[in-house]
C-alpha cells in the first residue's frame, strides 16, 4: 500500500503552532526536520558520546506527515493546511509556508532492521543469534560454542555493537564459571545471559529502562535460564546511592518486592564480576559508587566508552581506588577490565 505523504516548508518558530492546528484537521502524527541546536538537557537525555556536528540553523523547517489514499481528500487537506498558514502568519513566521504531495511505499519501520541482525561469533565461544533465525553459524560446535537467543525488542543490545562484544570477549576471557554477576544497565539482558550461559552461578541485572527489563526477561526465558538463577530489577544505582556512599545491603529480591528499599539495597553486595556497558558520562559517577557491590576480589568491567573519553574514565578509575588490568580496544571504543 502506498501513504499521501505530505510535507510542509515553514519556519521554527511556527512548528509549535501548526502541529497543534494539524491534528485538528486529523493529523495524528507529524516528523520535524530543523536546524535548531540542541539544549544541554536534550544532550543529557540522548545517552550517546558522539553528538552529531551543528548543521547551521538558518530557521528552515519542514513538517512531513502521511496519509491512507483512501482515507483522504488530498485537495481538502492542501485547503486546510493552507487556511491555517494564512491564519498562524500574523502571529508567527511561517517561511516559505508551502505544502506539497508526494507517495510512499508502505514498509514494515517496526521490523525492517531485522534483516541486518543475523548470527555472528562476539567471541571465540559465543555466538548471538536473533530468535526469528533457525540457524546458528556454519562453524558452530557444541562441544565447544554456546549460543545466546536474542530479540532486542526496544531495548538496546543485539551484540553487534563493539562495546557488547568486547563486554562478552572480557567474560568469557576472565570466566564466569561458578561466579556472581551483576550487570549495570542491562538493556536486552544479553550480557547477563552471556554470563549464565558460561557458567556463572547467579546473575542480577537493572535497567533505568522498564521496558528494558521486560525485553531482558523475555530473552532469559527464551534462553531457558531458570528463574532462580537470575534477579532483574528497574532503577537507576547511582541516583540511589547515598551521598556519603554508605550501604546496608540485604539479600537480592524478587522483582515484583519494589517495597523492600532503595535498588542499592535491592541488588546487595558480594559479586565476583560487575559488567557495565553504558557510557563514559554514567561509568564516571559509576565507579565511585559500584565498590560496595563487588566482592573483595572483584572484577569490574567498564565498556561503551569512546576512545576520545578513556583517558577520563581511566582516571576516574584510579581516583575510586580501582587497579586497571586491562584496557581493551575495537574501533573507535574502549572496555576496562579492573580490581
Amino acid at each position: 500500500m502506498k501513504w499521501i505523504k505530505f510535507t510542509l516548508d515553514t519556519h521554527s518558530d511556527a512548528v509549535d503552532l501548526l502541529s497543534c492546528m494539524l491534528s485538528e484537521i486529523g493529523v495524528e502524527g507529524i516528523e520535524i526536520e530543523d536546524h535548531v541546536p540542541l539544549s544541554e538537557s536534550e544532550k543529557k537525555q540522548m545517552y550517546v558520546d558522539i553528538l552529531p556536528d551543528p548543521e547551521f540553523n538558518d530557521g528552515s523547517a519542514k513538517i512531513h506527515f502521511y496519509m491512507e489514499p483512501e482515507q483522504v481528500n488530498p485537495e481538502k487537506v492542501i485547503l486546510d493546511v493552507q487556511g491555517i498558514f494564512q491564519e498562524i502568519r500574523r502571529y508567527t513566521n511561517i517561511g516559505k509556508g508551502s505544502i506539497s504531495l508526494s507517495e510512499t511505499e508502505d514498509k514494515d519501520w517496526m521490523n525492517s532492521w531485522k534483516s541486518f541482525f543475523r548470527p555472528f561469533r562476539a567471541a571465540e565461544n559465543v555466538i548471538i543469534k536473533p530468535t526469528w533465525e533457525k540457524n546458528t553459524l556454519s562453524d558452530y560446535s557444541p562441544e565447544h560454542d554456546i549460543v545466546i537467543d536474542i530479540d532486542p525488542g526496544i531495548a538496546f543490545g543485539t551484540g553487534t555493537h563493539e562495546t557488547t562484544k568486547l563486554c562478552i570477549q572480557a567474560l568469557s576471557r576472565y570466566g564466569c564459571a561458578g561466579k556472581r554477576i551483576l550487570d549495570i544497565g542491562c538493556g536486552s539482558g544479553i550480557l547477563a545471559i552471556a554470563a549464565l550461559k558460561l557458567g556463572a552461578a547467579y546473575a542480577a541485572a537493572c535497567d533505568i529502562d522498564e521496558a528494558a527489563v521486560r525485553v531482558a526477561e523475555e530473552n532469559m526465558k527464551v534462553n531457558g535460564i531458570a528463574s532462580g538463577l537470575y534477579n532483574l530489577y528497574t532503577g537507576d544505582l547511582i541516583q540511589n546511592t547515598a551521598a556519603d556512599h554508605s550501604y546496608t545491603f540485604s539479600s537480592p529480591v524478587s522483582p515484583e518486592t519494589k517495597e523492600s528499599g532503595k535498588l542499592k539495597d535491592q541488588l546487595g553486595g558480594g559479586y565476583d564480576i560487575v559488567v557495565a556497558n553504558i557510557l563514559a558520562d554514567v561509568i564516571i559517577p559509576l565507579s565511585a559508587v559500584v565498590r560496595p557491590h563487588m566482592s573483595e576480589n572483584g572484577l569490574f568491567l567498564a565498556s561503551g566508552i569512546i576512545d576520545s573519553r578513556a583517558d577520563d574514565v581511566e582516571r576516574a578509575l584510579t581516583e575510586t581506588s580501582f587497579s586497571v588490568l586491562a584496557k581493551e580496544k575495537l574501533g573507535e571504543w574502549v572496555c576496562f577490565a579492573a580490581r
